[in-house]
């Protein structure tokens, strides 16, 4: 951001007032803000667990919700809590909402007893009570647009639509995710987009991300309604075997490329994939989700693209266990993954990047990185080409290096993450060697092993002097080795692991053709962000922080509150914020001011602290809760993700556990050699 530029606007704010809010809006997060962030306040009030917490509009009033039933609205710049009320639940509550042009004055709660309370909390009392869920209430959405309506994710499968206009007292199911994925699917999350109100974003049990169009839907149901109404007695909504329960065109399906490929593994180590948070941008053009049991994901909704992982249609199904082993299938894609052929069958000749040398300053990054990639710090390796990459986008060498990092460090989605670098590299120089044989290894990783094996054909093809090279032939042996032991499996349950089979994450035997039609187009992510935990609740937020959406933060299993720069995917700051789980996080609409709240029955408050001054004792920074070792905390966190419920408490307890990492293959500069991982406690 340039000096020019804010000194603009700071002379505009002099000369107009009403600009004043737009500047600090625009400006209320910086990096020397970030640096300096650390704990202002705790608020003393909850009896129990703050599960949840809302800003107002304004940004003067703060709720939040706990297991001990109650809501109080803090001001939080006074430290103090104005009111406190029992919101009438029998049991945790999991949601608050202010209603939209309410004057601050109506609150929603949603909880476990299956409920949703309407509150007056200027005169403490509960005026609705609605009781059409089934099972535990887990979010409330609002949004401007309808300021007497509102809407609920239940662990019943269905999202709900409140009208306060409605003389009913009822409220009418919107979306049934029972119709498309059983009776055992439960909704998670939802967030209603703030630019435009029609879209919802829904998360639930699985990798997908459902985002719906609610107008579609609604005038579909009208549609419906009305010609039932015509032909018989029929209710509205009561739909027949042949009706869809929404309309074509209204769901859109997002999700990390290698989660539907890795979810039998996942099941098979009773991990669960769940969305606990989805919430829009500022501007309403990307997504972010945070995938329990897995990391936190940027979706882009304006430039989307198909997963790199080409999900098989259900009339695949029928073939051979050989046929699919050997990479055939009926319409000639083999085993389930999408390369487009000027990814893997090269043009004839090295043809060189389009992109001239990096200025000196990428380079010194480069080197720095490359340097780090020699001491096997993957991590900060990644971290570097990432800042590298961000800067000069077109250097194919950045991507291929990278794509090595990953590979070596192998964290969830590590491997995955490193094809799609392997295949922008190609893309930018379809002679890159390295990228070329590291796609081949990526797909071997990915268990899809016919690919791998056509990607190393075509590999020995262009680049004939590597077809005897000793990491050639290893990867040779590992495929065939791979491909002999499942052509030696007998029996249609032992296919190989790289045919995707859309068999349902809750155990339910048939899923619709529309829902399976809706995931086989779902769109792949556009970033992805490490180094947190999130196995152990299911509440667990990521938000965007900034005006801008500059910065990405969520809450971790370890009691940490984790902050990254949201273009470079770079992990920028760590702070401890729970003495056990950080839940939520929820940014201040226009200060750099920051609400946390988890396990502990406190809310915390953070922004940025004072510069030290020699005048005075200078202030621990981050209030003395800043976690120094990043990549120890982030490493402890990916062993603690995958880790079995022994080794899980074996760390909490202070146990260090190592593990094995490393390999052979160095980045484009550098050769190294094998090396130890050790996962700390954070």
């Amino acid at each position: 951001m340039s000096a020019v530029n804010i000194t603009k606007d700071l002379l505009h704010r002099q000369i107009r007032d009403k600009r004043a809010l737009g500047f600090q809006r625009c400006y209320h997060v910086t990096d020397p803000f970030i640096k300096r962030l650390g704990l202002e306040s705790e608020l003393q009030g909850h009896t129990g667990c703050v599960n949840c917490l809302e800003w107002n509009e304004k940004g003067d009033l703060l709720a939040s919700g706990s297991d001990d039933q109650h809501a109080i609205i803090w001001e939080p710049f006074k430290h103090r809590k104005l009111t406190s009320m029992h919101t009438g639940h029998a049991a945790n509550i999991f949601s608050v909402k202010f209603l939209p042009h309410s004057g601050d004055r109506i609150l929603v709660t949603g909880a476990a007893d299956t409920k949703v309370h309407v509150h007056d909390i200027t005169a403490k009392e509960t005026i609705h009570i609605f009781s059409d869920h089934t099972n535990r209430v887990k979010r409330i959405a609002t949004a401007p647009m309808w300021p007497n309506t509102f809407w609920s994710a239940a662990e019943d499968g269905t999202v709900r639509q409140y009208d306060l206009r409605e003389s009913s007292k009822r409220s009418e199911v919107l979306i049934d995710l029972t119709e498309f994925c059983g009776q055992l699917v439960e909704a998670k999350c939802l967030a209603v987009n703030p630019q435009d109100n029609n879209y919802m974003a829904v998360g639930a049990n699985g990798p997908f991300v459902r985002l719906y169009d609610i107008r579609m839907i609604h005038n579909y149901r009208k549609s419906v309604g009305q010609s039932s109404s015509s032909s018989s007695s029929a209710a509205v909504h009561t739909f027949s075997d042949r009706q869809k329960p929404i309309p074509d065109g209204a769901g859109q399906y997002y999700v990390a490329g290698h989660l539907p490929v890795k979810l039998p593994d996942y099941n098979n180590r009773l991990r669960v994939l769940v969305a606990t948070y989805v919430t829009f941008s500022p501007d309403g053009t990307e997504l972010l989700v945070n995938m329990g049991g897995e990391q936190v994901y940027l979706f882009d909704l304006k430039f989307k693209q198909k997963p790199y992982t080409y999900l098989l249609p259900q009339s695949h199904h029928h073939q051979s266990s050989t046929d699919v082993q050997n990479g055939k299938t009926a319409n000639g894609v083999s085993n389930g993954i999408h390369l487009p052929a000027s990814h893997v069958r090269l043009a004839q000749g090295n043809i060189p990047s389009s992109c001239g040398e990096l200025p000196p300053h990428l380079e010194r990054i480069k080197q720095q990185a490359n340097d780090a990639f020699s001491q096997q710090q993957w991590t900060q390796a990644i971290q570097l080409y990432s800042l590298g990459i961000h800067q000069a986008s077109s250097n194919p060498m950045l991507y291929g290096n990278r794509a090595a990092a990953y590979m070596k460090r192998k964290w969830d989605g590590d491997h995955y993450d490193a094809l799609r670098d392997c295949l922008k590299a190609l893309t930018l120089n379809p002679g890159h060697l390295k990228a070329h044989f590291r796609l081949a290894r990526c797909l071997f990783e990915l268990k899809y092993v016919g690919e791998a094996l056509e990607c190393l054909d075509h590999f020995r093809e262009k680049f004939p002097e590597q077809v005897h090279s000793s990491a050639c032939d290893a990867l040779d042996k590992d495929i065939k080795a791979a491909l002999s032991s499942k052509n030696s499996e007998s029996g249609e349950d032992k296919k190989s692991n790289s045919f995707i089979r859309f068999h349902s994450f809750n155990r339910k035997e048939f899923i619709p053709e529309d829902e399976m039609v809706l995931r086989e187009q779902s769109f792949d992510y556009k970033h992805r962000y490490c180094g947190h935990c999130n196995t152990t609740t299911d509440i667990k937020e990521a938000n965007f922080f900034g005006s801008k959406g500059q910065y990405i933060v969520s809450g971790s299993d370890d009691g940490s509150l984790f902050i990254w720069e949201k273009e470079t995917t770079n992990l920028v700051k760590i702070l401890q914020g729970d003495d056990s789980i950080v839940n939520c996080l929820q940014p201040h609409p226009s200060y750099c001011y920051l609400a946390t709240s988890g396990i502990d029955p406190v809310v915390r408050l953070w922004n940025p602290r004072p510069e030290c001054s020699s005048s005075s004792v200078p202030e621990p920074e981050g209030g003395g809760r800043v976690v120094e070792d990043m990549e120890g905390a982030a490493q402890a966190n990916q062993r603690r993700m995958n880790a079995d419920p022994l080794d899980v408490m074996l760390l909490n307890m202070g146990y260090r556990i190592t593990r094995g990492s490393g390999g052979s293959e160095g980045s484009d500069d550098e050769d190294n050699s094998e090396a130890q991982v050790q996962c700390r406690p954070s």
